[in-house]
């Protein structure tokens, strides 16, 4: 899974967009960064900027940013309505995909020191990346906030985490920055069939972790319950890590309660919907659909599909697009306006389109390209299409014995397999185009310069070390095609009887993925000039291929007895 960070800087200025832009702009100068939102506010005179990336372009677009927003804000003249104490005033990371909180916090961390060192701007670490229980909380690091910021540097107690513990001309002008490491946030509206707020709010203190104030008698009227200190005490609501409040859109003409998500390990989206769908059942009230305000990551609609999927008692072993259009429908995102995919999914945001991969052609285009004048490509990136198709195979039966009608108490363990052959189709796809890259790894070392020694030197070098990848890629492609083989032969033994000859073409195409990604592996392993290495790979792949044959012929019997 490719690495995803979400980097939500907040800078303290939202009145000259002229400094917003130059701000951005640093962002949108690294390569690989893509810029989802900036939202600028003038009561608040803060902007918030939104961009993702992988781990080593988001950190530096951070830095950067951090760096140009010290040289265009001055705090001595700061005056907004939120609370800061920095021209860059919070930083978080935040894991999308690929990468754990752990991870994140380190390079939250390794970020923090950068720009301590570098900037010489104090830096405090917060939330997952703190380095004590007390720093934890935004709150407390920037209690107090710029103003409280010149005695507080000096102190033993809150010393910054990184960069000068002492006030100068150029904290005074920065000020302290905030860098933290900090789950996903999602912002979620669920829209009810009413126009009140009241009802919404009530709704919305049932399911938020704060809840609401507890009352003697009657939960709307009777007197607030105090504690001997004479603080109001709360009722918890349902669901952790969920803030929320009703308000009414006079553009919709509806009531919403408005979600944010706070950590969606602990509370996912698809959780907050039902919950809230059964808290407005109660109250006499009805879900009519929801609204995502920003962005998701793709795991988290992947996930919803699969939820409500599972509710149905189907099988969960579909393509991507199916689950998140399971989601989308169950949810009703779609209500207020058309749910685009493209713009509210990080990985399909950050998704190259200008990089057609051979994956996204048609049927007759990738055979067609195949069958021009160019190498690639070739049998490679053919085997491993075909295993995918054995793969899928496999899977639409495991699908539809989910769904054979008396079949029902079986569906979980059809789902499951399902959802096995979806995971080696997804990959093989994948190794479609990285046979055609491992090809194309070899053209350019083989034009690289030779002009002298030490160019030859590292011509030869890279030569070799293409010719490694392009030999361990269809040993991956073997290896990954030969996974379907157990799923195939579960599919004939018990799947569908009307689909065991499926499960039989899906175990020859797997054989054929096994067998022609052999031939590849056996005339790149021949450029090796580490003969060791050479006899070592063949050796893998002709095991495989072994077992492989073994394994077609009794998935073929099995179903050639059946067919009989």
């Amino acid at each position: 899974m490719q690495q995803l960070l979400e980097c939500v800087p907040n800078f303290s200025e939202g009145r000259d967009m002229a400094i917003i832009k130059q701000i951005t702009d640093e962002i949108q100068a690294v390569k690989g960064i893509q810029l989802v939102d900036v939202d600028p506010g003038k009561a608040t005179n803060r902007t918030v900027v939104t961009f993702v990336g992988e781990p080593k372009p988001v950190t530096e677009a951070a830095f950067r940013a951090i760096k140009k927003a010290s040289q265009l804000i001055d705090m001595r003249h700061h005056k907004g309505a939120h609370p800061r104490f920095g021209a860059t005033d919070v930083c978080p990371l935040v894991p999308v995909s690929g990468i754990s909180m752990e991870e994140t916090a380190k390079l939250a961390n390794e970020l923090a020191r950068r720009v301590g060192e570098e900037l010489e701007i104090p830096v405090y670490c917060y939330e997952a990346a703190a380095n004590e229980k007390k720093r934890k909380n935004l709150a407390n690091c920037r209690e107090g906030e710029y103003e409280a910021l010149e005695k507080r540097l000096t102190t033993a107690e809150w010393k910054p985490d990184y960069g000068p513990a002492t006030w100068n001309h150029n904290t005074a002008k920065t000020g302290a920055t905030a860098i933290g490491a900090r789950n996903f946030l999602i912002a979620y509206n669920v829209n009810l069939n009413t126009t009140s707020v009241r009802r919404a709010n009530s709704v919305a203190f049932d399911i938020r972790e704060r809840g609401r104030v507890k009352r003697e008698g009657d939960p709307i009227t009777g007197k607030i319950v105090t504690d001997e200190k004479g603080n109001k005490v709360w009722e918890p609501g349902l669901l952790k890590s969920v803030k929320g409040i009703g308000w009414f859109i006079e553009e919709y003409g509806i009531a919403q309660i408005s979600m944010n998500l706070t950590d969606i390990t602990v509370t996912p989206l698809h959780k907050a919907f039902d919950a809230t769908c059964e808290q407005a059942a109660a109250r006499g009230l009805r879900v009519t659909g929801s609204e995502l305000v920003g962005v998701v990551p793709l795991e988290a609609m992947l996930e919803a599909g699969r939820y409500f999927l599972k509710k149905q008692r189907r099988s969960t072993g579909l393509p991507e697009e199916e689950l998140i259009r399971i989601a989308v429908k169950s949810m009703g995102l779609d209500e207020l306006y058309p749910f685009e995919p493209d713009k509210k999914i990080i990985e399909y945001i950050l998704k190259d389109k200008s990089n057609k991969k051979l994956t996204d052609r048609t049927l007759k285009s990738f055979a067609d390209e195949t069958a021009s004048e160019s190498p690639a490509p070739g049998g490679g990136s053919i085997a491993a299409y075909t295993g995918a198709l054995g793969a899928a195979l496999g899977t639409m039966v495991a699908n539809l014995s989910a769904h054979k009608r008396g079949w029902d108490h079986r569906w979980e363990a059809f789902s499951t397999a399902a959802e096995k052959g979806m995971k080696i189709q997804q990959k093989l796809l994948l190794l479609v185009d990285e046979d055609t890259q491992a090809f194309n790894k070899i053209m350019d070392a083989f034009s690289l310069p030779k002009s002298n020694e030490e160019e030859k030197s590292a011509r030869t070098e890279a030569i070799q070390k293409a010719t490694e990848y392009a030999t361990r890629v269809p040993l991956k492609v073997m290896k990954t095609a030969f996974e379907s083989f157990s799923l195939l032969k579960d599919m004939a033994e018990n799947g569908n009887p009307n689909s065991v000859s499926d499960a039989g073409v899906g175990a020859l195409c797997a054989r054929a993925a096994v067998r022609g990604a052999m031939l590849n592996v056996l005339i790149n392993a021949g450029g090796l000039s580490d003969k060791t290495l050479e006899g070592e790979l063949i050796n893998k792949g002709k095991a495989i291929e072994e077992q492989a044959l073994l394994e077609e012929k009794i998935i073929m019997k099995i179903v050639n007895d059946k067919i009989k």
